[in-house]
Order: C-alpha cells, then sequence, then structure tokens
C-alpha cells in the first residue's frame, strides 16, 4: 500500500470539493453484452457466481482508482483488493457476505471462492472486519433487470469503497445483457474512471478465454 499526493492543484480541489461533501458517492448503470462470456461459462461448466466475481475483481484492480481509499483528508491505494459478496444463505431469506482473497489466476481463485460461497451458505456471517477497507462490495440481484440502483451505507463517516451489483439477464438484438450498476466515492473516481471500468469488463467478457485460464 502506498499513499497517493495529489500534485496537481486542479486535482486537489476535486478532492477536497467531493470528500467535503455529506453524500459523495455517484453511481451509473449500464448493460455490458455477456453473451461470449455465459457461452464459454456454460461450455466449460464454469459457476456463474465465482466467475462473475472474478472477472468484475480483476478488472477493478486493473483500474488504480477502484484501489484508492480514503483515511481523513490522506489517500492510500492498495496493491490489491479484494471482493466482499453477498451469497444466499440455508436458514434464511437474507443474505451472507462472503470475502475472498483476490487470485489473478482465474482456476485458483473460482476454486476458492465455491468453497467459501459454500461454508456461507451453511454457516452465514454478517461480519467484515471493519479495520480494513481493501475490499469491494459486490452484489447480485438476479430477480430483476434493474436500470438504476441506490445502495444503503454509512456517510458519517463515510467509507470510499466502491459497491458493484448486477442484475438479470435478459436479450436484445438477440444479444445476452447483463445490467450492471457502480457506486463509488467522486473525490477518487470520475466519470473517465467509470467509463475505464465498463470498457474493460466488457472486453473482457468479449474475449473469456483469455482471462479464465
Amino acid at each position: 500500500m502506498k499513499q497517493i499526493t495529489f500534485t496537481h492543484p486542479h486535482r486537489k480541489k476535486h478532492f477536497d470539493f467531493f470528500n467535503a461533501m455529506n453524500h459523495p458517492h455517484f453511481n451509473l448503470t449500464a448493460n455490458v453484452n455477456i453473451t461470449a462470456l455465459h457461452g464459454y461459462l456454460k461450455k466449460n461448466d464454469l459457476p456463474l457466481m465465482p466467475s462473475m466475481v472474478y472477472l468484475i475483481t480483476r478488472t477493478a484492480n486493473e483500474i488504480k482508482e477502484f484501489r484508492w481509499r480514503i483515511h481523513g483528508n490522506q489517500v492510500n491505494e492498495h496493491d490489491m483488493v479484494r471482493p466482499s459478496f453477498t451469497v444466499p444463505t440455508a436458514d434464511a431469506d437474507v443474505f451472507s457476505f462472503c470475502t475472498v482473497d483476490y487470485e489473478p489466476h482465474a482456476p485458483t481463485f473460482i476454486k476458492n471462492a465455491s468453497a467459501e460461497i459454500k461454508e456461507m451458505y451453511d454457516n452465514p456471517s454478517f461480519e467484515d472486519d471493519h479495520d480494513k477497507d481493501d475490499y469491494l462490495f459486490l452484489s447480485a440481484i438476479p430477480w430483476i433487470s434493474f436500470t438504476g440502483l441506490q445502495h444503503a451505507m454509512s456517510y458519517h463517516p463515510g467509507d470510499s469503497v466502491p459497491r458493484i451489483t448486477w442484475g438479470k439477464f435478459f436479450e436484445q438484438d438477440w444479444k445476452l445483457m447483463m445490467p450492471l450498476n457502480v457506486q463509488a466515492h467522486h473525490a477518487l473516481v470520475d466519470g473517465r474512471h467509470l467509463g475505464a471500468f465498463f470498457e474493460l469488463l466488457g472486453e473482457m467478457a468479449a474475449k473469456p478465454a483469455e482471462y479464465f485460464v
């Protein structure tokens, strides 16, 4: 982890402006073409949830602003961030958190995530380590092809962990599409960074054989 110092005065003003807000997060929802990705996962019998978590986490780790976190007026950059995502549970109709260390090697990550999902299904937990912020908060709402989403979160004090949620797949113009919402702290992440995230995720989803090896 390293400390980030904004040397350009305009970038520093941008950070100070949004960091002082009571509600500094913004979010964007767009549809991602997952036709090739979905076909590849089915053909290779890969589990959907851990595979989707892997691809989203890999995308976020490629964009440094998604690894930045705020501590007071200081910004730290994590070398790597890990997903904490929602999974169903056996004994309740609400979700459990499932946290898995990020592993760039897809088969290893999927194996580890699948084991942790099973553990959380049988022995649910609702705790994260509050002393750490090297997370991405991920969730799925597979019942709805949503067009917008607002996350519940604490703003006093707030946090700068991005929230990423995907919804029910749907067909459009002979393509399989997935609604995806990304919520981030505006002092760290701007529109161009969200654009880069969606662009990179779309590229990976279009050529899954290059990334799931």
